[in-house]
């Protein structure tokens, strides 16, 4: 219906930012995202499987409210605590709110981010153009790798970087799997690693595990600071 009014009215480059969405919705310039999602990392785990899914279902443009690499960067959710009766909002959710050291990390990210609209760009051209999910399963890009088809916890952004998010409360290091039929770079340390295995990687609170595929050019970019 929306699709239909503003194309009646002359609109010829929109989107529709929209929470919820059924196979086929991609047709009518739909970007879905997941609904309100509380600020708790059962939240965040659930987030990263239903990227996944969204992606495999057909529909690229899919977003969660925020943190994480998602297509749509959208300030929005449950903050506790709630006032009753529930308004719209809870606590503070600009990314001032969570204290100095919060501050000063979520502001690196942000200049990260900008430092890749370049590449974001093209992987929302691709999806466009190709109806490749900007986030996606390890399969997608890796299909003669078994153990991608099982990592559930993990996803690329494009083909050449992939996320290992923290998703347990005080986690400080994770278990990351590196596709074969490709070489890594640690995006943090910058350092060389082969595909096809298994690694502990760090994880400070400043840092979410991040490979680079090795050729992509995309290192500079990530050790470069805001």
């Amino acid at each position: 219906a929306f699709d239909d009014g503003l194309r009646a009215a002359g609109a010829t480059d929109f989107l529709t930012l929209s929470r919820s969405g059924w196979a086929g919705s991609q047709r009518f310039s739909s970007a879905i995202w997941s609904g309100d999602v509380a600020s708790t990392f059962e939240a965040l785990r659930d987030q990263v499987r239903a990227g996944l899914n969204m992606a495999m279902s057909g529909i690229p443009w899919w977003t969660t409210d925020i943190g994480g690499f998602c297509p749509i960067f959208r300030l929005h959710g449950y903050r506790a605590p709630m006032e009753k009766p529930m308004p719209a909002t809870g606590a503070g959710n600009e990314v001032w709110s969570f204290g100095e050291e919060a501050y000063g990390i979520i502001r690196e990210l942000l200049f990260l981010r900008e430092r890749l609209r370049p590449y974001l760009k093209l992987q929302m051209r691709l999806a466009a153009e190709k109806g490749l999910p900007p986030m996606r399963p390890l399969f997608v890009d890796f299909p003669n790798d078994e153990i991608c088809a099982a990592v559930e916890d993990q996803f690329l952004l494009g083909p050449d970087i992939l996320v290992a998010p923290v998703l347990a409360e005080g986690a400080r290091e994770r278990k990351v799997y590196l596709p074969a039929g490709a070489d890594w770079i640690d995006a943090k340390e910058g350092t060389p690693q082969p595909g096809g295995e298994w690694r502990s990687v760090e994880a400070p609170l400043e840092s979410v595990p991040v490979f680079l595929r090795k050729g992509s050019g995309l290192e500079k970019i990530f050790q470069s600071s805001g």
